[in-house]
């Protein structure tokens, strides 16, 4: 491409084809289903460079094609004020969901969209876990903390036995979308009874199981020599929200099937200190 094709590019005059074709004469409708092919970044991106794509860009006809099929029922779960519904247009709304996190069902899960596929991602509240004696206060306690969302988090006060399980279904996620799922958490300054312990995690759908193992603190800098092996098994990694999240495994979503993660720690020491703010369900790209 000589010089002059790149100034005409960078002008955002690339209306006309190769071959003469001058896009530009298209119907908006076509216009819409090719850029819905594309993804949100992308039409964001066109959009700064041609002034005469702005109204499929604008349309709500294209941004609710970004949009989940079921997401007038998501809204209707919202625990929120319906207001976000109001929204003066779909790409309002798009971005609203990508970028403010809304709670569902009585605040016990968290929705949003991942903002450069439209994917939707969901997080399961503690409340909406299983946790082990979670019930029993000299176990378990529950209280708010204002660096979630939720009105509670899980705080382990002192078990030598920890298990936590949460169940999504499918049909909730993005079809045909390869999944992974995290365990959002903290721990206490004071914690204790995790170092060097590796927990275990396992996600199955139907008769199909796969399983990992994670530690749940953080790398120490100066440590004992580890042998290659456990060298291997991943540490957790620090959110920009200010949690920590280990990944549990990973899975494609289809059909209708329950998808159960569980983690467990079934060691005969005790443990104290865990913050769990939930398990979080996002796409991963892998395949």
């Amino acid at each position: 491409m000589d010089g002059n094709s790149n100034n005409r590019v960078e002008e955002g005059n690339f209306s006309q084809s190769d071959t003469g074709a001058d896009f530009s004469t298209l119907p908006e409708a076509c216009i819409v289903y090719i850029l819905a092919l594309t993804s949100p970044p992308d039409v964001c991106r066109m959009r700064a460079v041609a002034q005469w794509l702005l109204p499929a860009v604008e349309s709500d006809a294209l941004w609710l094609r970004f949009l989940p099929d079921d997401y007038q029922q998501i809204l209707a779960r919202s625990a929120e004020p319906p207001s976000l519904s109001d929204s003066s247009s779909k790409k309002e709304l798009f971005f609203r969901l990508c970028d403010s996190p809304l709670l569902i069902d009585e605040g016990k899960k968290m929705f949003w969209l991942e903002k450069r596929s439209g994917k939707k991602c969901f997080m399961l509240s503690a409340r909406d876990l299983a946790i082990i004696w979670g019930s029993t206060p000299r176990y378990w306690r529950w209280f708010s903390v204002s660096e979630s969302r939720f009105s509670e988090i899980a705080y382990l006060n002192d078990v030598c036995w920890l298990e936590i399980k949460g169940v999504i279904n499918a049909c909730m996620l993005s079809p045909r979308t390869n999944y992974a799922a995290y365990l959002v958490f903290n721990l206490k300054t004071n914690s204790y009874g995790f170092e060097d312990v590796v927990v275990k995690s396992s996600i199955k759908i139907g008769d199909e199981t796969t399983a990992r193992r994670s530690y749940l603190k953080r790398r120490m800098r100066h440590r004992r020599e580890l042998h290659s092996a456990e060298e291997r098994i991943p540490y957790p990694t620090q959110r920009k929200d200010g949690w920590l999240e280990i990944e549990l495994g990973e899975f494609l979503s289809r059909g209708g099937e329950d998808i159960e993660v569980e983690i467990t720690q079934l060691g005969s020491h005790w443990k104290r200190g865990l913050m769990v703010e939930g398990i979080e369900f996002r796409p991963k790209d892998n395949l």
